[in-house]
């Protein structure tokens, strides 16, 4: 193959692969509907003209048989009148006419038989042109559905799955790892909030003091009534110094300690 050949190889094959990708299906199916239409409108005035020229022959052929009837006709006028000469005159006209009608009827019998195929054939061509109009709306269905399957396979092929998803697992941990945070630093906070834990723990040892304890130290106090019962650390030591004070008062010199 020579260079120049392969050149216009290499330009035809590139005019062909813009112009398949520059073909809408829809546009394409429009468009040969419409061009089969034309040619169905262009048919239908031939078949028309045929037919009229059909016409035309039979209407020929039917004056050619009249005139047959009439040169008949005048042959016997003229035998009825006795004059056998035109009589023979009038039946060579009726048969010259007679030719003319055979030779018309022959023509109009052909025509006929062509209009009647390219009649068919007319019908043919319409009804294939109905066909591709129903199917025109399948066939666009179909092209509009495969672009749409392709343009979504195009879309997945160029999406990076591994990125997407990477990322999206990082950023739930680092949420994890943000609500860890959170909640260590609110343990934090309610275990420091209060001061010392030790001094805490131990005042929540210290015996409460119920309300009529209460009560009865405020009356004793206010000289209302009996002091209050002291605990009993302070009962045992308080009878304790009554019974050294006892001993004592019966002590009359250090000699007796």
């Amino acid at each position: 193959m020579g260079l120049f050949q392969r050149i216009s190889t290499l330009f035809k094959s590139e005019a062909n692969a813009a112009i398949d990708k520059m073909e809408d299906p829809e546009k394409m199916l429009n468009q040969s509907i419409r061009d089969m239409q034309e040619q169905l409108n262009q048919a239908k005035a031939q078949v028309a003209e045929s037919i009229a020229y059909e016409k035309r022959l039979k209407m020929q052929y039917d004056k050619a048989i009249e005139k047959t009837k009439e040169w008949e006709s005048k042959a016997m006028t003229a035998v009825n009148a006795g004059r056998d000469d035109l009589a023979t005159q009038a039946l060579e006209r009726q048969a010259e006419a007679q030719k003319e009608a055979d030779g018309l009827y022959k023509q109009w019998q052909q025509q006929k038989a062509g209009c009647d195929k390219i009649k068919e054939k007319l019908k043919n061509m319409n009804n294939k042109i109905e066909e591709a109009k129903r199917k025109k709306s399948l066939l666009v269905a179909q092209a509009k559905r495969a672009e749409a399957s392709k343009t979504i396979h195009e879309t997945l092929s160029g999406m990076n799955d591994a990125a997407a998803f990477s990322t999206f697992e990082r950023m739930a941990e680092k949420v994890e790892a943000m609500e860890a945070q959170a909640q260590a630093s609110e343990e934090l906070a309610v275990d420091y909030s209060s001061g010392d834990s030790l001094e805490n723990e131990l005042d929540n040892l210290k015996p409460s003091v119920s309300n009529n304890d209460a009560l009865a130290a405020l009356k004793a106090k206010m000289g209302k009534a009996n002091a209050a019962p002291a605990p009993a650390g302070e009962q045992a030591y308080g009878q304790y110094n009554k019974q050294q004070q006892g001993n004592l008062a019966n002590i009359s010199s250090w000699d007796d300690l």
